[in-house]
């Protein structure tokens, strides 16, 4: 290990050595963009860090100096065409944000409608594309020399990786994404996603409708604004586990600094680049797996990570069974009680010791419902996330509706019959609480 604490690579000198963590954290970020988004990411994965790691990971800042005014400006003009005031009344040099992929700058229309415009910074995608490049080599490499990697299946991470990072530095796909979740939130009237701009956006500039508002990290703000924390927790967290549980597809990175607070009392979402996408069965089974935990029911919570595919046919499933029931057994709460999110921490933990790892798009998920439930705690102590969950929950564990019997379609011969289904554990009894929007929508 490098000593950092020492200074000698310009870092903050200080008597005591930098932990291992830190020092990851350290490299990562001399290493540049493509790492720094690799730490993040690798920060929401429980099945694969160790608890030290993520929370060390997780302070990785993906902040750089601003572009040179010139460069930025002939960027917009080459995606756009013509120049930069042949589209903007005004376009500020100044970025309100500058980042490792790309820099935000307020602007305001020719009808003098104010919008932001986020800049892909000149020479980032040659940049990104060597570093992944590099990646996969070393995953390629370690996957053969190094048997925990190969356990791990590092390559595969690698792949998945360089799947979200490239998204991330096309801009058409951001927009495609507030599109697509503006109209699914749509019946929400207090729920705000800003509009995008299609003619002034490109895979390199992206232009949406600049919002002002507080975010929800800053309690004084919102306290001084009158802003009711305890209703907010609660309308944001309702937002964000429709998006999972009913629509499918939900924005992959609710913090703090990503949904404001408006002054109209709607929320506002900001940053569409991370987002998941999960089935109607994997959510079905997420809830069974979340109820059985809370029931201590050991076997019923196997069965239901088996069907969410973190479980195969080499599995112990005895010995997973008994790491998992020293996590039940200290569930000594009603389930209204429960803290999801440190729970689901608990079982990913589990399946990292078990040497178990999670799919791609249940990892965003569990991240995605743990941040919820910590901003919502954030805004109000007394916060319980599963009672607005309850609702959602209860709607995917209840049987379908029958047909009516006019319109029930003949049998048909066919196959034998299947073999019954395991069993799902009773769904939680759904609080009757008006505040909350029915869970209905896309399915």
């Amino acid at each position: 290990m490098v000593p950092f604490h020492r200074g000698l690579l310009g870092h903050e000198r200080r008597p005591l050595p930098y932990t291992r963590p830190e020092h990851v954290r350290l490299a990562l970020e001399d290493l540049g963009a493509t790492f720094v988004k690799l730490g993040q990411i690798a920060s929401t994965r429980g099945d694969l860090l160790p608890v030290e790691y993520q929370v060390e990971l997780a302070r990785l800042q993906d902040s750089a100096p601003a572009e040179a005014t010139g460069r930025i400006r002939a960027v917009v003009a080459e995606e756009l065409g013509g120049s930069v005031a042949s589209h903007f009344a005004s376009f500020d040099d100044i970025p309100l944000a500058a980042a490792s992929i790309g820099q935000v700058h307020g602007a305001t229309l020719l009808d003098g409608t104010p919008v932001v415009v986020k800049v892909r910074r000149p020479g980032v995608v040659e940049k990104v594309n060597l570093d992944l490049d590099l990646l996969g080599d070393l995953a390629a490499e370690a996957a053969r020399h190094w048997q925990p990697a190969a356990r791990l299946d590092v390559v595969e991470l690698v792949r998945e990786f360089t799947d979200t990072l490239r998204s991330e530095v096309d801009y058409r796909r951001e927009a495609v994404n507030a599109r697509r979740i503006a109209a699914n939130l749509a019946f929400r009237t207090d729920v705000h996603v800003p509009r995008i701009h299609g003619d002034l956006s490109t895979a390199r500039v992206l232009t949406m409708e600049r919002i002002d508002g507080v975010k929800l990290g800053d309690l004084a703000a919102l306290d001084a604004a009158g802003i009711d924390r305890v209703d907010l927790a609660r309308r944001a967290a309702s937002m964000t586990l429709h998006m999972v549980f009913v629509d499918g597809f939900f924005h992959a990175d609710p913090h703090p600094g990503n949904v404001l607070a408006e002054s109209d009392g709607r929320i506002a979402l900001l940053d569409f680049g991370m987002v998941g996408s999960v089935d109607s069965a994997t959510r079905r089974r997420l809830v069974m797996a979340l109820v059985a935990a809370a029931g201590h029911d050991r076997e019923g919570l196997v069965d239901a990570l088996d069907g969410l595919g973190v479980t195969g046919p080499d599995v112990d499933r005895t010995a997973l069974g008994v790491d998992l029931g020293e996590v039940v057994e200290r569930l000594d709460r009603p389930l209204a009680d429960v803290a999801v999110g440190s729970l689901l921490g608990e079982l990913v933990g589990v399946l990292r010791r078990q040497h178990l790892r999670l799919p791609p798009s249940l990892a965003l998920l569990v991240k995605t419902i743990a941040m919820c439930e910590g901003v919502g705690a954030s805004l109000d102590p007394g916060f319980r996330l599963m009672e607005v969950l309850a609702p959602f929950a209860a709607q995917l564990l209840a049987p379908p509706l029958p047909l009516p019997a006019a319109s029930a379609p003949k049998p048909e011969p066919g196959p034998a019959e299947p073999a019954a289904p395991a069993r799902a554990p009773t769904a939680p009894t759904a609080p009757t609480d008006p505040s909350l929007p029915s869970p209905g929508g896309n399915q």
